[in-house]
């Protein structure tokens, strides 16, 4: 491999337009890609080498128009999810996602300090016990600011963290009948970017059994850049999230118009 190696130095993955391709439409943002170094931008890295336009650039570039992206169009989707028979068009739909966001919070509170008790039950030591509470109650912390939506600017929160509510809302109660298909194109995007993470990671452990960590071959930092891909490019957060905060049935609250999810459903009435 190692002679004949030079002459793929213009194969690198940063010429693979239709990983690009693939990277975009699914929505990948350009400010979300790891720096690839002297090439600056990976659409820099599919011109010709005299920096003119290539068939791979021009096509690759044509792709940035093409929206919305999967995600984008995912996000809008779970935004517009009714949660318990509410929808954004009612005039009280935050306060609705905000009772349904508190009422989950002290469930997954509960389940949470079930678990810690008992894992506490079977802890050796006082040092023991301490990092346990400490660590389920930093869980709890965070599953309210995630729900909350604390990470973000305060004009996107809501958006957000009714986003993450809906995802949240179609795992728990995903065997109502009108939930069914919701949970079945969540699971498959999930689905999806397993695939593409266990292709990079596959990817990353080929060229290091080939190469070991050397220079990669478009002058990449090599298989340390190739598992920063695997780690950071990452498009559902919110879908993969939510599953730290299911919780067993028994812990779930009683869902509101619940008639709403059923097989002959009814548009909620305008509270």
């Amino acid at each position: 491999y190692l002679s004949f190696r030079d002459k793929l130095t213009s194969a690198s993955g940063f010429q693979s337009a239709g990983l690009r391709e693939i990277e975009i439409l699914a929505g990948l943002r350009e400010a979300d890609r790891i720096p690839l170094g002297k090439e600056g931008s990976y659409l820099t890295a599919l011109k010709n080498p005299d920096g003119s336009e290539s068939p791979a650039s021009r096509r690759v570039g044509a792709r940035l128009s093409d929206t919305p992206t999967l995600i984008e169009a995912v996000r809008d989707w779970l935004f517009r999810t009714p949660i318990e028979g509410s929808d954004p068009s009612l005039p009280d739909d935050r306060e609705a996602v905000k009772r349904f966001l508190e009422r989950y919070a002290t469930s997954f509170t509960e389940a949470a300090t079930q678990a810690r008790l008992l894992a506490e039950a079977h802890a050796r030591t006082p040092e023991d016990r301490e990092r346990l509470r400490n660590r389920y109650e930093k869980e709890i912390e965070n599953a309210r600011s995630f729900l909350e939506a604390r990470d973000v600017e305060e004009k996107e929160r809501f958006r957000i963290s009714r986003i993450r509510a809906a995802a949240l809302f179609i795992e728990s109660y995903r065997e109502l009948p009108l939930l069914a298909w919701p949970r079945e194109i969540v699971d498959a995007l999930v689905s999806f970017e397993q695939a593409f993470v266990i292709f990079r990671q596959r990817h990353a452990r080929m060229v290091e059994r080939m190469i070991g960590r050397r220079t990669g071959t478009g002058g990449s930092a090599g298989v340390d850049y190739l598992d920063q891909t695997a780690l950071k490019y990452r498009l559902f957060p919110e879908l993969w999230a939510v599953r730290s905060l299911l919780v067993d049935r028994k812990y779930l609250p009683e869902l509101e118009h619940s008639e709403f999810y059923g097989f002959s459903s009814k548009p909620p009435s305008k509270r």
